[in-house]
């Protein structure tokens, strides 16, 4: 209708007079765009290449008539809405009311005064226009996804939308005439209300939340916007709200919000929670001169079950845990999961340590009593449990975290499976192993470590057959460090894994000198760690250092005590059989002491037992010792295995396992430990 490039509307000026044309014209031109035709298929024409926003439309035309032009405009759903004044010198009532039965606008009868001309043009343009944006109004009223409500000054409903009705329930006979407050739920703070009728007042305009109940009784959250229509005195005629349901986005809320402040895994609170909590609890506990615990857990073997059974396996029993950890305490306390296989309960308001002990109890005993089972599967993880007391072992989350870690590591100490409270002497331990661990990661890199040797010899014989590597740790300032105290540290810390890759390839280049400078083909025995037996880099790093030092398999010995190779049998025995068809002699140490099944022990592809001290030591004192070494060489024997006894100390012990068929000895009274340099004593014996 308006042309792109001029906002003034455009009229159609139709008269076959050119007279009336140019009186029409001049009265109109400084005020519209302005285009004529002096016959009514001239009008058609035109109106078809651009549609006008009005029609001066004459009526008494030659050929077609104005009624003709009017009645193929309202015919068109293209052209029926265009604004049509009739201007004719036919006065007759007939006529007229033809033309406004059509649908014509106006009537104007000539001649026209100007003037008047003017303000009817005017007036039908504007009403032409309001009556479009009413339309447009209705149509996104009635089309809208957003609920909207009319409410009159009073605030009472005079009209909904569809998208209303679909939302509440309610049709418009059912609220016409009421204050939307029957949809409320209840749930909003009358605060809400009060504020939100303070801003409509004073802004005109206000946009928030409120609960409301549908039709069927559902209680939802709805985000509403209203405003208002004021009139000409700037008084309040309508109030007009929209308004949806947030349900969905409040759903998506609240499991983000869950997500921030929960372990996904498990559902627990997770570490930023556990420590906001803890404060929040530190803060009660003050005020209310009231003792609070800190209870940290650590799931011993969880590294096992993940490394064999899969993540699967381990997630299914972080799960378990939880269940089982929540299902123990109250719910006024805190159960979270820090991280990994471990997890904090924070017990609020306990009056002693034996209310503590109680329930510290209550979880060792639920999370150790019952197996986990995954698929078949029974898994076997215990709890090891540090305790920190508030006020005593901290007056911050972050000291109570701290302390109850460290009581949990003095609780693996101590054999696993049970629960320690935090000493001062723990505390100095702890300090003691940090240091211990600060200086291990740079031993390797200066050169710290070294091997010594302790000889085999044949038990029939005494000739030499070959050494056990022990690993010594010669600190610059600390002295020998013991391996006791170094091995499970570097065990717990990872560094055992390049540690003992280290001793494999120092004790394969030993090996490799002793060979050219001695000419006896002994062998050295090195012990993998549990760490190792599991690292799918074993089998690489012992067939490179074979390789590198050009040694044959048979001249190294890979020792696995009794208990690493029971902790998962099946993989064990796979590695084992990969090493054995390398050419690699594999024995079990420390055998006796780690409870093993016989059914497993025939499986296993060793070359050698070697008895454990504890048995040796009381030969000649303890009957049942000797009992159970002479069944053990037996059982060994029988198996096709060599025996190795080692802690060896006196003649007596040396006798009896000579007597009874022990293969190789191994001990103090034959030969100690010793650097390699010092080992060339025993090949001149």
């Amino acid at each position: 209708m308006n042309h792109l490039n001029d906002n003034k509307a455009t009229l159609l000026l139709v008269d076959d007079i050119p007279a009336n044309l140019h009186l029409l014209v001049s009265a109109l031109k400084d005020l519209y765009r302005l285009k004529t035709a002096t016959s009514g298929e001239a009008a058609l024409k035109s109106i078809a290449q651009e549609a006008p926003d009005l029609i001066l439309l004459d009526v008494m035309m030659p050929g077609m008539s104005g009624i003709d032009v009017m009645r193929q405009l309202r015919d068109r759903q293209e052209t029926r809405d265009i604004a049509v004044i009739f201007v004719s010198a036919d006065t007759s009532e007939q006529t007229q009311l033809a033309g406004l039965e059509l649908g014509a606008d106006d009537y104007l009868t000539k001649p026209v005064v100007s003037s008047v001309l003017k303000v009817r043009v005017r007036n039908l343009l504007q009403r032409k226009r309001a009556e479009s944006q009413l339309r447009l109004a209705a149509h996104v009223f009635e089309s809208s996804g957003e609920a909207i409500m009319i409410t009159d000054k009073n605030n009472c409903i005079v009209e909904i939308n569809k998208a209303f009705s679909k939302l509440t329930g309610y049709e418009l006979d059912e609220v016409r005439g009421r204050d939307p407050k029957f949809l409320s739920a209840g749930r909003t703070d009358p605060e809400v209300y009060r504020k939100m009728w303070s801003a409509i007042k004073e802004e005109g305009f206000w946009q928030g939340e409120l609960w409301d109940r549908d039709k069927d009784g559902r209680i939802y959250p709805k985000y509403l916007s209203i405003s208002v229509v004021r009139n000409d005195y700037h008084d309040i005629d309508f109030h007009i709200a929209s308004f949806t349901d947030v349900t969905e986005r409040k759903v998506a809320e609240e499991h983000i919000h869950r997500l921030a402040r929960h372990d996904s895994l498990t559902g627990l609170l997770n570490r930023f929670s556990l420590m906001e909590g803890i404060e929040q609890a530190i803060a009660q506990s003050r005020r209310l001169r009231e003792k609070m615990a800190v209870l940290f857990i650590d799931m011993d073997r969880f590294k096992v079950i993940n490394d064999t059974l899969g993540h699967d396996a381990g997630d299914a029993l972080l799960v378990e845990v939880a269940q089982r950890l929540s299902a123990n305490v109250r719910d006024s306390d805190q159960v979270a999961r820090w991280g990994g296989d471990e997890f904090v309960v924070v017990l609020n308001g306990v009056d002693t340590v034996q209310a503590v002990t109680r329930v510290a109890s209550k979880i060792l005993n639920s999370l150790n009593d019952t197996p986990y089972l995954y698929e078949g599967n029974e898994l076997s993880s215990t709890p090891s449990i540090g305790i920190a007391m508030y006020p005593e072992n901290g007056m911050d989350g972050g000291m109570l975290m701290r302390n109850a870690d460290i009581a949990m590591y003095h609780a693996k100490a101590e054999g696993r499976n049970n629960f320690q409270f935090f000493t001062s002497e723990m505390n100095q331990a702890a300090l003691q192993r940090l240091q211990l661990e600060r200086e291990m990661r740079n031993a390797l890199d200066f050169g710290q470590f070294e091997l010594y040797y302790q000889p085999k010899f044949d038990a029939n014989t005494l000739a030499l057959l070959g050494f056990e590597a022990l690993i010594r740790w010669r600190h610059p300032a600390l002295g020998m460090v013991p391996p006791n105290e170094f091995i499970p540290v570097a065990e717990e810390n990872g560094m055992i894994g390049p540690i003992g890759q280290w001793v494999i390839e120092a004790a394969c280049k030993q090996l490799k000198a002793w060979h050219a400078e001695h000419g006896a083909m002994v062998s050295v025995a090195v012990n993998l760690s549990a760490y190792q037996l599991r690292s799918a880099a074993l089998l690489s790093d012992v067939h490179a250092a074979i390789e590198r030092h050009g040694l044959a398999g048979q001249y190294i010995e890979l020792e696995v005590t009794e208990s690493v190779a029971m902790r998962d049998p099946d993989a064990c025995i796979g590695q084992l059989n990969a090493l054995r068809i390398m050419g690699v002699h594999l024995a079990i140490d420390d055998f006796g002491t780690g409870y093993s099944s016989l059914a497993y022990l025939k499986k296993m592809p060793v070359h050698t037992l070697k008895l454990d001290k504890s048995f040796v030591n009381d030969i000649g004192r303890d009957h049942n010792d000797e009992v159970i070494c002479a069944a053990a060489i037996s059982l060994a024997h029988s198996l096709g295995l060599q025996v190795v006894a080692e802690g060896v100390e006196t003649e007596e012990q040396k006798a009896f396992l000579v007597d009874h068929g022990c293969d190789i000895l191994q001990g103090y009274l034959l030969g100690r430990p010793v650097p390699a340099a010092d080992a060339g004593v025993f090949f001149a014996a």
